[in-house]
This record gives C-alpha cells, structure tokens and sequence, in this order.
C-alpha cells in the first residue's frame, strides 16, 4: 500500500528546490577550508565538489545537457566532471558565491522536476552528514523526493531498493509499498533509496536487514 497524497505541482516542486538552495547554502558560509575538502557522501566528491556539482545542475537546459554528454561519448562521469569543473570557483568562497547566484534558477536538464529536488535534498545531506551540521531538508520537501523515488530508477535505484518493502515515515505522511518494514524518518529513508549505506543505522524495522543486503554492494 502506498500513500494516497498527490505529489506536489511542478511550482510547488521549484519552491521547495529554491528553498532548500537557499538553506544549504547558508549552511555552508561558515565553512573552514578543510571542511570544504572534506569527503562528501558522494562518492569520490569533497564537499566542494558536491556543491559546484548543484550550481552545474541548476546552470544547464536540456540542450546544452545532451551536448556535454554527446561530447563526453556518454561517459556521465566525464560529462559530471567537466562540468563540476566549469562551476567550482578559485577558492570555497567563490564556489559557495556560485551557487547562491543560482538557488532560484528553474533551469534544469529535463522536466523531472521532482529528480532536481532529489538532487538538492540528497546531495545537501552528503555534505551535511560527514560535517555534522544538523539541519536537514524540510520534511514537506524530502516527502515528495521519497514518493519520486519509489516510483522509478530514474537518478537513483529507489524503485528497486523499495521493492517488497513497507516503509514508514515516523515524521511524516510518507507510506509505501508491503513487507518487511522499515521506520524512520523521511530523510533517512530517502537517503537509504539514493543508496547512502551511511543512513541505515537511522532505520529501524526487519525491512533493513534486507535493504543493507541490497546496499552492500554501494559499500566501499
């Protein structure tokens, strides 16, 4: 069984993706050098590169987009790079600058609106978390991310990770699927679907067991 909300509206989408720019970047202005090189959640990115990656994303249409992967032979790591690359400032401060120019950008490389959210709510936790900041996005904003997710494998494997499961928001309207359950809160079960190992101790259930058999492979 799955909530029966509506996801939000496409405007609803680009507030709350404005929004949580917004937060992130305010974040991050106290930030030492070191924190900026810091390892983010994400893979091989420090934190500054997480977040010269979000200025790329909100910086690029869908035509300029399929240029830079045609370019890149489809290489989405090459694409990624060059284009962190293009966005990164000469030092933190102007990366962080960067960004803030563009936290009420709508531009975005598809209409999947609710994927962009995706991409702000999952990478700002894989900044926040390895630096101990403790806000998080707002729960309004990681819902609809949540519902996204499970409905597809479209930027992460959340429809798969999700399959056979029940999984229950202990902070919000979120509810999806049967099975074994898993309880937690929204942004903790949103990051688990974006395959973040880090968040399974957040979770609670007989379903996690399974999802850290699902999530081993990402562990390295």
């Amino acid at each position: 069984m799955t909530d029966s909300a509506a996801p939000a509206a496409r405007a609803e989408l680009w507030a709350h993706i404005h929004t949580e720019r917004a937060r992130l970047a305010d974040d991050l202005a106290d930030l030492t050098d070191e924190q900026w090189s810091a390892p983010s959640l994400c893979d091989r990115w420090t934190v500054e590169e997480v977040v010269a990656h979000l200025t790329a994303g909100a910086s690029i249409g869908a035509f300029r987009w399929f240029r830079s992967v045609l370019a890149a032979r489809f290489d989405f790591d090459v694409h990624n790079d060059r284009r962190l690359a293009e966005h990164r400032g000469a030092t933190p401060a102007g990366t962080l600058a960067r960004f803030r120019a563009v936290t009420g950008s709508s531009t975005a490389a598809s209409g999947h609106t609710a994927a962009w959210l995706g991409e702000v709510v999952v990478h700002g936790q894989d900044v926040r978390r390895p630096l101990g900041l403790a806000r998080t996005a707002q729960t309004a904003a990681v819902t609809e991310v949540a519902r996204f997710f499970v409905g597809r494998d479209f930027t992460v494997p959340g429809r798969t990770l999700a399959a056979g499961l029940r999984l229950e928001a202990t902070d919000g309207p979120f509810r999806h699927g049967a099975g074994p359950v898993v309880t937690g809160t929204t942004v903790a079960l949103t990051m688990a679907l974006a395959a973040r190992p880090a968040y399974l101790d957040d979770l609670s259930g007989p379903g996690v067991a399974v999802l850290r058999d699902r999530l081993a492979p990402a562990v390295r």
